[in-house]
This record gives C-alpha cells, sequence and structure tokens, in this order.
C-alpha cells in the first residue's frame, strides 16, 4: 500500500470478501475510483482548482506531509486489525465505484408496477482517494445511487454528495482529514488530530465549514432530499428532471441549525414534523434534541443529560414521545492516550432509555428506565400501549456492542428484540421476536412508514449473513415471531430493504413493495430488485449499467414530491 501523502494510486488488493474471476478484474480495476473523478459529468463542474499558497504556506505543507509520509510508514510496519485494514473493509464488492450520469432505458425483467414512479435513492461510503492507512467502512465519502420511475422509463446514476471535506480533498488531490474509525486511535491518532488542526492553522483546510462525509442517513423532507452522517450537517441534494443528482449546500435549515444531526431523524407520518438528535463527542451538552414543524421551523434545543458522551446512532418516535437509547458504547479521547480506541464498550454503565414528551421545552420531566446489557445500532419502531402502561420498542440488540467498530474474535450477533418500558413502574423487559430455530442477524431495514411511531405488525429486515454481507431480508410479523425469507440468489447478496407502500390510504400493513440493490458476485453485476411484500414473489428485476456497492440507508421520493422539490 502506497505510503506517500502526495500521489494516489489506482492499485488495489485482491478482495478477501469475494474473489472475482479473471475476466471480472479489468472490470473490477476499471471500476475503482481512486484516480482522477470522472470528468465528463457535472462533478468535473465541481472540480476545484489547486490551491494557490504564498511561500510560508508551501514550506509548512511539505513540512507537515513529511511528517505524515514518516508516521503512515511507521502505522504500518504492523499489520492494521481487521476494522481498520482496507484490504477488508473496502474489498470485493465494498470497494468504491466511480461517479456515473443518468443512463435512461435501463433493460427490466418482469413488470415494475405501474404505482412506482419516483425515484428510490440509497446512500453508502465510496471513498475517492485509496487510504494511505488506517480505514474503516464507515469512514468513505457518501456516494448516493439513484433509480428513477418515469412513465415507463428507468434510469439510473451516482454521485458523491458534495461535502465541504470532499471537495478540499479533491482540490488538493488526495486525503488530509482524518478517518474517524480507521485512523483516530492511540498515539498515531493524536498524532494525525494535531496535523490537521496544524494544517488549518496555516490555512492549508478549513476545518470550520465542517468535516463530516454524509455517507449514511437519507430522508426526505420540506421539499428537500437531505444526506446525513451524525458528525456534520446534513446535506441537501437535488434529484434532476432528468434522474441525475446534484448537492445543492450543506444544509442549516436556513440558519436554524448550529449543531450536528444524527443520520436517523425521524419523520412522523401524521403531523409531517421532523424529529432529531444532536451529539457532542468533546463538551457539554453530549446530547440535545430538536424538531421541525413541517415547514422546516425548528425548536429551541433540549438538552438531554448524559454522563458521557454516547455514541447514539438510532432513537425512536411514538405518537406522543421520544424514545433515546443511552447504552454502553461511549467516546473517551483519553483511550487514544493509552494507545487505544476512542470508541470504548464500558461494561460497567447499564444502558436505559429515556422517554420524554415531543414537545418538552426541557428534559426536566425525562423519565429513564434502565435495560441491562442491550445494545441497539437500529431502532426499527416504537409505540404506546395504554392499557398496560408501556411503550414497547423494535430493535436490534447487538453483542457484543463495540463489534462494528473494534476487532473482536466471538463474531456478531443481531438478535430481533422486543423491549418494553413500564413508565409505571420504571422496569423493562426484553424478549426475542425469533424462535431459537429461526434465529438470525437482522440488520437495516424498516417497517410501513406511514405507521412509524404507531403499532405496527411487519418489518422488513436484512439477512445479515455471511457478516458483513447481506443474503436477503426478512419480512417478520412482530406479533406472531413468523418470519419470511426472501434470498436474492446465488453468490447474489444486498442490502437495506425499503419497503415502499403501494398505496398510503391503503389499510393492509404489508401492501407495497420491497426495493433492494443487489449485486452477483459471480457475475460481478449489479440489479434492483423489486419484490412484492405480501406474496414475497419477484415482480421484477432492472439490469443497472455500472456495479452498485454495499451500503448503508435510502428512501424513496414520489413522483409529485419531486416535482416539488426546492
Amino acid at each position: 500500500m502506497a505510503t506517500s501523502s502526495l500521489t494516489p494510486t489506482n492499485s488495489w488488493a485482491k478482495p478477501k470478501f469475494s474473489t472475482p474471476s479473471k475476466n471480472q478484474l479489468g472490470s473490477i480495476t476499471n471500476s475503482l475510483s481512486f484516480a482522477q473523478p470522472n470528468k465528463t459529468s457535472y462533478e468535473a463542474q465541481q472540480i476545484t482548482k489547486p490551491p494557490q499558497w504564498n511561500i510560508i504556506q508551501k514550506a509548512a505543507a511539505m513540512a507537515l506531509d513529511a511528517v505524515e509520509n514518516a508516521l503512515t510508514s511507521r502505522e504500518l510496519e504492523n499489520p492494521l486489525p481487521k476494522t481498520a485494514d482496507p484490504e477488508v473493509q473496502i474489498a470485493g464488492n465494498f470497494s468504491p465505484v466511480p461517479e456515473q450520469p443518468a443512463r435512461h432505458k435501463l433493460p427490466v425483467t418482469g413488470k415494475i408496477p405501474e404505482s412506482i414512479q419516483g425515484a428510490y435513492v440509497r446512500n453508502g461510503a465510496n471513498p475517492l482517494f485509496e487510504p494511505l492507512a488506517g480505514h474503516h467502512f464507515f469512514d468513505g465519502d457518501g456516494m448516493i445511487h439513484a433509480v428513477k420511475f418515469s412513465n415507463g422509463d428507468v434510469s439510473y446514476s451516482c454521485r458523491f454528495t458534495e461535502t465541504n471535506r470532499l471537495i478540499q480533498e479533491r482540490s488538493l488531490g488526495r486525503p488530509v482529514f482524518p478517518k474517524a474509525i480507521g485512523e483516530l486511535h492511540g498515539h498515531s491518532g493524536i498524532a494525525r488530530l494535531m496535523l490537521f488542526y496544524a494544517r488549518g492553522l496555516f490555512n492549508l483546510v478549513d476545518h470550520g465549514q465542517g468535516t463530516g462525509v454524509a455517507n449514511a442517513g437519507l430522508i426526505y423532507f420540506n421539499n428537500r432530499l437531505l444526506a446525513m452522517s451524525e458528525d456534520d450537517l446534513p446535506y441537501h441534494v437535488r434529484v434532476t428532471q432528468n434522474g441525475d443528482l446534484e448537492t445543492v449546500e450543506r444544509y442549516s435549515f436556513g440558519g436554524q441549525l448550529k449543531s450536528t444531526m444524527i443520520a436517523h431523524p425521524k419523520l412522523d407520518p401524521v403531523s409531517g414534523e421532523l424529529f432529531a438528535l444532536s451529539y457532542d463527542v468533546i463538551q457539554k451538552p453530549y446530547l440535545k434534541y430538536m424538531r421541525f414543524s413541517k415547514t422546516g421551523e425548528k425548536s429551541k434545543d433540549v438538552e438531554i443529560p448524559v454522563s458521557d458522551p454516547t455514541m447514539m446512532h438510532d432513537f425512536a418516535i411514538t405518537e406522543k414521545f421520544v424514545i433515546v437509547p443511552d447504552q454502553q458504547v461511549v467516546f473517551k479521547l483519553s483511550e487514544m492516550i493509552r494507545g487505544g480506541s476512542p470508541v470504548v464498550y464500558d461494561k460497567d454503565k447499564v444502558s436505559r432509555f429515556g422517554v420524554l414528551d415531543k414537545y418538552a421545552g426541557d428534559a426536566s420531566k425525562m423519565k429513564w428506565i434502565e435495560v441491562p446489557d442491550c445494545f441497539c445500532f437500529h431502532l426499527w419502531n416504537a409505540w404506546e400501549e395504554p392499557e398496560t402502561d408501556e411503550i414497547v420498542v423494535i430493535g436490534s440488540c447487538m453483542t457484543p456492542p463495540d463489534s462494528i467498530f473494534n476487532e473482536c474474535d466471538e463474531g456478531l450477533k443481531s438478535v430481533l428484540s422486543e423491549i418494553r418500558l413500564n413508565l409505571k413502574t420504571g422496569k423493562s423487559t426484553r424478549k426475542p421476536i425469533l424462535s431459537e430455530e429461526d434465529q438470525v442477524n437482522l440488520e437495516a431495514g424498516m417497517v410501513n412508514r406511514n405507521k412509524l411511531g404507531r403499532k405496527t405488525r411487519f418489518a422488513y429486515l436484512a439477512i445479515a449473513e455471511p457478516w458483513p454481507k447481506v443474503s436477503g431480508f426478512a419480512k417478520v410479523d412482530l406479533f406472531s415471531g413468523e418470519v419470511k425469507k426472501f434470498i436474492y440468489g446465488d453468490e447474489k447478496y444486498g442490502g437495506e430493504p425499503l419497503f415502499l407502500p403501494r398505496d398510503p390510504n391503503s389499510e393492509e400493513e404489508d401492501d407495497g413493495y420491497i426495493l433492494a440493490f443487489v449485486h452477483d458476485e459471480k457475475a460481478w453485476k449489479s440489479e434492483l430488485q423489486i419484490v412484492n411484500a405480501m406474496t414475497m414473489e419477484l415482480e421484477a428485476s432492472i439490469q443497472l449499467p455500472s456495479r452498485v456497492p454495499y451500503g448503508f440507508h435510502g428512501t424513496f421520493i414520489g413522483a409529485k414530491e419531486l416535482e416539488c422539490q426546492v
């Protein structure tokens, strides 16, 4: 692996997650986006000219580059852990692809349901440059993949979200922003932070306008598609009439939002309001809650008292409450001084869930209920059951909790669970929803979005096996525990299943379709599969013009919503 900080290479190691045949290797090499961006597309218009530095800045840049090169060489003297090794983290179909302009009239097998009109968009991590040292899959630059359906025509495009981080690194021709998970651990992580801020002192980089990658969540709110990761403000991205994608701006809700927003804000399907959290890993308040009216007016921040900065990737809403998990994965920057990772599994901490009125002006009446040994990276839904004074939370409980971030030998387990919070007694219960013989890792998915915060019977979740790949999805009856599986096919793997209601007024909760990107690792081709959620049968498959890497979360924007974009 290259140690020079000046010129990224276009070579890559043999994939470890899959081993393509010889005749596929050429297409894999051509699909990597570690060299120059695609200059024939909209992206070319966004390429920033190389910075014009004065003699002091040039000298500082050379000195800091030399320090970084020495640091990288030192890091690579020892094997990287699997959670920071690029040859593991972004091999096979986890590896990046170049941008693609909108390409139309894609071949379709089967028949696309007439009700599907609009755009399916999915986010993911796609590093622009080859990592020089440590890299975790979550560290990649945000790229959105879009499939647009318009009166029989189907198009596909993929574009980087033009974050301030990506624009600056592209102008410099190499990565300079520290990678939050892959690089920021131990003494070398401290050194990289110091290098980054030293570059800021000499105005070689600008870290005052956000350092995030916007690679995780997507939500359509107030006529805007927002791309998010919890390390920054959202980015407003527009789906063009042609089916292409363009970044509009780093979005602060008209100057109202002053802090980061987590990747999973919740859109209430009845009120149209947006609810969100923001967390800080350095200074208090470590956690804040906020809401936005359906037209984008922000409430004042509600400071939520937590003793330590906590990993807060997701939360839940009900009709009346927000449900905030305060779990055992915390941030302790002091661990870097001891040579470790700042993302820590605190075994002495007892996990708990906070229940707060959605319209509370402060957290004084927030009720905390302990849920021991529980870490849910994602919460799929929650609702109130007034007859028992309980709130039901549906989530996937991971063990070990920090296995995504830190190397472990046990292997990850993700158990779909029903958690009950009794508001009268202050006690909790937790049980697996699937029987022992049906138990399978279920991670990434959703319920019918028209039912969010209300009692739901079905959840559609990725079958995360063989971990970390997804072999299909499960339709789970949350009441009976019955599970129906849809497997993508031999050596075919995908990601998050998106449930799209056929009709928002339908009385049947499962009246709709599952959309999922699927990659054939044997043929090295990607497709979009559309599955009938009632019958669990494949309705149509759309052959995509380029490979779609495994990614994160998505949403669907209806045709009428697309017409109202700003």
